[in-house]
């Protein structure tokens, strides 16, 4: 697939449609969105073209959370929003911009649902085993709050979006197969919840254990 890469500052572009299933991941400074900033959101509707937004702190000269074309698509019912362990950034979004995505799909959760013949669900391991792409993960513990980016970076965090709709549809027709597509669908609206959950410290203990 030939693919190219957008970046965007503070908002995505008037204008711009992304069709009705748009993959979505995030880059932030850390794995606590109450303490770590969000930095990046990749988006792509399923073309080859990664839209990457980069959000910058009025503090560094940016617009903080005033991205109101983003916002919107997050928001928008009629539009699904694709992640990969979709759980944390859903969180990450809506600490960040106060507005909660939703409708979503997860491979994670997809995958673990129906490859239960492995213990390795992530991206790198679905992009390998699904979509016959290596990922590399070596840019995922640099500098995301920088306010330029490094071509690896952006070639990175890319790769977390372009081949989540190839993946996404190997693993609905798993679940279709075995007839657990139902409660994939269950399970991902349940998923904005258990977001807002996280973020109000239900993660340990977690509210559904005994």
């Amino acid at each position: 697939m030939t693919s190219s890469i957008q970046l965007h500052q503070h908002d995505l572009p008037d204008g711009l449609s992304l069709g009705p299933l748009v993959a979505i991941d995030t880059e932030t400074m850390g794995l606590n969105p109450h303490r770590d900033r969000l930095c990046l959101v990749q988006l792509c509707a399923g073309d080859g073209v990664a839209h990457l937004v980069q959000i910058i702190p009025e503090s560094l000269g940016g617009k903080g959370a005033n991205c109101p074309n983003l916002k919107a698509l997050l928001a928008d019912p009629e539009v699904t929003k694709l992640f990969h362990y979709g759980r944390f950034d859903i969180a990450a979004l809506y600490n960040a911009f106060g507005v909660l995505t939703a409708p979503v799909i997860c491979t994670k959760i997809a995958s673990k649902l129906v490859r239960t013949y492995t213990d390795r669900h992530g991206l790198k391991e679905l992009c390998r085993d699904l979509a016959g792409v290596d990922i590399s993960k070596q840019q995922q513990s640099s500098d995301w709050g920088s306010t330029s980016l490094t071509a690896e970076q952006l070639t990175y965090a890319a790769s977390d979006v372009l081949y989540l709709h190839l993946i996404w549809e190997k693993l609905r027709a798993l679940l279709v197969r075995e007839n657990r597509l139902a409660l994939a669908e269950s399970a991902y609206r349940f998923l904005p919840t258990r977001a807002q959950l996280d973020l109000l410290g239900y993660q340990e203990p977690d509210l559904f254990s005994h």
